[in-house]
């Protein structure tokens, strides 16, 4: 998403006001009804509520970790709050660690000597030294085997390091987040990530909300995307009627990231009127999960009841995996507990709790 600078960095809560109401101050709203701050874009509750936790801690330099699904913006979240910060005028620098192969991460971070490895014809400094002053980002950084993990960790507590190859000790002053699509107690129990940097990575753990937990972003977004494009582009095409009532009935089953694209590929196809979601671009839009089985409702089955057909036995061909069956059915784990605590006891036959 494009970036709209606010009035001023935001560092901390001003007096006279919580981060939140700030945030809705300092919003702009080009789209009718669409808040800005930062770098992210989005009015829905969730949203409202993520913006006062960057407010809160973009004021201090504590080290974050967001957690969230591939294309929910978590470098987004990361930009925004080292642009809500007192290091707002100094570098930014992101990393990805999984597109670094393992043995050549430890001379990315920290950089290495003339002579140190085969290759290394010239010394060079590492991602920290060109962060000094500013913030790291380190994108997924589960991807990380747990050996080079214990040399960010010990950066990250002694705020000093070593070139590869080298003897004289680095002092850096670097504010690090880090994100992971993956959840990081389950990171810890597969030995994806230690646990002793867990805890120090998630001094203030934020969660990157998924679009189907967004409620009223998605056709906000949508028509910011469209708006941006007819800009960019001289034209003056508009979403169908159809159109934005499926973007606020259907269960959007990608993120903000399959949302921009899709709005892309359908505003390129169209004359005037931009169909969304095209029928031949949903292949090309991530899917909910596949079942492979089938049940049948009578044509005439009351709504909710045919609703509660489908969910019960959705759970029960997954074999009470709640959160398998929420993806399945395209809906937040919340909303399924809700569904289910409305049916009582006849999901007894579906009792495995193993996604809670």
């Amino acid at each position: 998403m494009a970036s709209t600078d606010l009035d001023s960095p935001a560092v901390g809560t001003p007096a006279g006001g919580s981060a939140t109401s700030q945030a809705k101050q300092r919003g702009a709203e080009g789209v009718a009804g669409l808040k800005s701050y930062g770098t992210l874009y989005g009015s829905s509750p969730v949203m409202l509520d993520l913006y006062e936790q960057i407010a809160r801690v973009a004021a201090t330099d504590a080290t974050a970790l967001i957690i969230g699904e591939s294309g929910t913006g978590k470098e987004l979240i990361a930009r925004t709050i080292h642009e809500h910060s007192s290091r707002h005028d100094r570098a930014f620098v992101a990393v990805n660690c999984g597109a670094i192969p393992d043995e050549l991460i430890e001379a990315e971070l920290f950089g290495h000597e003339k002579g140190s490895f085969t290759g290394a014809v010239q010394g060079r400094i590492g991602y920290f030294e060109h962060a000094n002053g500013g913030t790291l980002f380190l994108d997924e950084v589960t991807e990380m085997s747990p050996v080079r993990q214990v040399k960010l960790l010990r950066a990250l507590e002694t705020g000093t390091f070593f070139r590869v190859g080298g003897t004289e000790l680095i002092h850096s002053d670097v504010r690090v987040i880090a994100a992971t699509n993956r959840d990081p107690a389950v990171a810890v129990k597969e030995n994806g990530l230690r646990e002793d940097l867990m805890y120090r990575l998630a001094v203030f753990p934020l969660r990157a909300p998924p679009l189907r937990e967004r409620e009223g972003d998605r056709e906000l977004l949508a028509q910011h995307f469209l708006t941006a494009l007819n800009q960019q582009e001289g034209t003056n095409k508009v979403f169908s009627k159809r159109s934005m009532e499926t973007l606020r009935t259907w269960s959007w089953p990608g993120n903000v990231r399959e949302l921009k694209n899709a709005v892309y590929r359908a505003f390129i196809l169209a004359e005037k009127s931009v169909e969304l979601p095209h029928p031949h671009l949903m292949s090309r839009v991530k899917k909910p999960v596949t079942l492979g089985d089938s049940m049948s409702v009578w044509i005439g089955t009351p709504l909710a009841d045919a609703q509660k057909q489908i969910i019960l036995g959705t759970l029960k061909y997954c074999g009470g995996d709640k959160r398998r069956a929420a993806k399945a059915l395209g809906v937040s784990l919340k909303t399924l507990y809700n569904r289910l605590s409305t049916y009582g006891d006849e999901e007894d036959a579906s009792q495995d709790d193993s996604a809670t």
